[in-house]
């Protein structure tokens, strides 16, 4: 395992983390598996775990707890998300910030994140949506400046909505910010056009997520792919979506070099970008922690395959089914 400095934190996190929404509120969690995965990433030098207390209404946070307490010897850096209270994902421009994140929300959830993390001081707590029209808006600043004088969390972040990278440049200039979560794969390549290079310069940690778009760049997908009733997936790969991200995948196959795996593409792709602290697969299944992890193994990708794969970029519009 690779360990890339997490912004001004200063922190050694492993360059490939663990995304945990799929710890709950997706089908066939099941815990003794879980549970397996998650120790195995321990073993393999995974540090970085990311989830939220919408997962599962804490569930997820729960499980994370369980799993400190597990490898006590060891840091394992702790994000989690602060709900917004209308519970829409994602944020709408015409969203207000009373309420999405009024001030004494955010401290309750803070709260009740770390009687769920069974920790006294979060790592690192994200606004689970965002707007960046809430830059300038004193209440946020007050809540988290007094949580971060109280010891309860060290750094704070923001996850930024779907496919609207640049909705977060004028909060993250407010200098209160230390992390930035966004989607970057081999598809959303747009956060390398103004995002990364703010995040360099301000020195802000990134972390990458939905590094396989969804589903589409692990190559188990099909036009016919189906997934069972309440799967979050079945609302989202709508026809017009799983139809259009499979010709994309398809189109990635004949780049793949010998013994290359697409997710393992997908995921050297974003690791041979420098501006990511880590990135965040889900990952449910033994095996499937075992490929992530193996390829943090410090060989990027190579300039001619990196240059092809920019011709791949898919510049997509926030849609009712993107979610």
């Amino acid at each position: 395992m690779q360990y890339r400095t997490f912004g001004r934190t200063g922190w050694k996190v492993s360059e490939v983390g663990y995304g945990m929404w799929g710890m709950a509120g997706w089908t066939g969690s099941e815990s003794e598996e879980v549970n397996r995965a998650l120790d195995r990433s321990v073993e393999l030098g995974c540090n970085f775990f990311d989830t939220a207390w919408g997962y599962g209404e804490g569930l997820s946070e729960q499980i994370l707890n369980a799993l400190v307490k597990r490898h006590s010897q060891k840091k394992l850096y702790v994000a989690t998300k602060i709900p917004p209270k209308n519970r829409r994902w994602p944020s709408k421009p015409e969203f207000k910030l009373p309420d999405v994140f009024p001030a004494d929300y955010i401290v309750e959830y803070t709260e009740k994140s770390l009687q769920n993390l069974g920790v006294e001081t979060i790592d690192l707590q994200q606004f689970h949506v965002w707007e960046d029209a809430w830059a300038q808006q004193d209440e946020w600043k007050e809540a988290i400046t007094r949580l971060t004088r109280q010891g309860k969390v060290q750094a704070w972040g923001i996850s930024v909505n779907r496919w609207e990278p640049n909705n977060s440049l004028e909060t993250l200039q407010t200098g209160l910010m230390d992390a930035v979560q966004v989607i970057y794969n081999i598809f959303d390549q747009a956060p390398e056009d103004q995002l990364f290079p703010l995040c360099r310069e301000l020195n802000i940690g990134v972390i990458a997520r939905v590094p396989f778009d969804e589903g589409t760049l692990t190559g188990t997908m099909t036009k016919e792919t189906t997934f069972p009733s309440g799967d979050w997936r079945a609302s989202y790969f709508v026809p017009e979506n799983l139809n259009e991200s499979m010709d994309h995948a398809d189109a990635l196959k004949p780049l793949l070099p010998d013994g290359m795996t697409l997710p393992e593409m997908a995921l050297r792709f974003i690791l041979s970008n420098p501006h990511v602290g880590t990135t965040i697969p889900g990952m449910r299944k033994l095996r499937n922690v075992e490929a992530n992890m193996k390829v943090s193994d410090g060989k990027g990708l190579g300039a001619e395959l990196l240059n092809e794969l920019k011709n791949h970029r898919w510049d997509r519009e926030p849609t009712e089914w993107s979610q």
